[in-house]
């Protein structure tokens, strides 16, 4: 099976702008939790993803990235961002401890959201290749993946990440200071990572070990959703 440009962004729009925004929304929560009520008081923990749009990267980049990867033959891994949500890690009640469960609150989103798309396979899978069945299970498949590269990018640990934040929350002082020093320089490392190729070495391995805890977990085949994230991709 092939998927027109159309058919592509149809099974991918939902599952991107949720997994964007609900993972910051979820930065937001856990941050009110610990005791930091920026986010709440401008708005931002709610599941109306038009709070976190950011027309740039919710829409324009992946957008750009479908087009690109449907023109050069695929392969290219689909990411991209929402408008992040404020976290005064001051406000926290314990700054360096708490940073941690507010970072890790993202990818965690994410896990849960991944295997959401999982079960939603399963139930395409139940109602068979009729009109629904076939679309739910290629959105379940877009699903699964966008949350899993999200999740497996946001753990690098590289500063402004949440990987870099679980960082310098679990180092020593010192070094978290100087390791925290890195976030001016993280986009432009992780620039630098994704145009060597060296950030695709650091990924896949995750991102495939990410798709089979999806699978065990949901009770899907590994190869049945490593093959239906092919179809998407392709």
């Amino acid at each position: 099976m092939e998927l027109s440009l159309i058919q592509k962004i149809a099974i991918f729009v939902l599952p991107v702008i949720f997994a964007i925004t609900l993972h910051e929304a979820a930065h937001g929560y856990v941050a009110r939790h610990f005791g930091d009520t920026t986010a709440a008081a401008l708005g931002r923990i709610t599941l109306n993803p038009l709070k976190h749009i950011d027309p740039v990267g919710t829409i324009l980049v992946p957008l750009a990235i479908l087009i690109a990867s449907k023109l050069l033959g695929g392969g290219m891994i689909l990411f991209g961002w929402a408008k992040p949500v404020p976290v005064n890690f001051g406000q926290l009640r314990r700054p360096k401890q708490d940073m941690l469960w507010v970072a890790a609150a993202g990818p965690g989103m994410n896990l849960v959201m991944a295997v959401f798309w999982g079960l939603v396979i399963q139930l395409g899978h139940a109602l068979g290749s009729g009109f629904a069945g076939t679309p739910l299970m290629l959105m379940g498949a877009a699903g699964v993946f966008i949350n899993v590269i999200l999740m497996a990018l946001n753990l690098i640990p590289l500063p402004p990440l949440d990987g870099g934040r679980i960082a310098v929350s679990l180092l020593p002082v010192k070094q978290a200071i100087q390791f925290s020093r890195l976030e001016p320089y993280g986009l432009f490392i992780l620039l630098g990572l994704l145009f060597t190729g060296i950030l695709g070495i650091i990924l896949w391995p995750l991102i495939a070990l990410f798709i089979g805890l999806i699978a065990l977990v949901t009770g899907l085949e590994s190869a049945q959703l490593i093959g239906l994230i092919q179809v998407v991709l392709s």
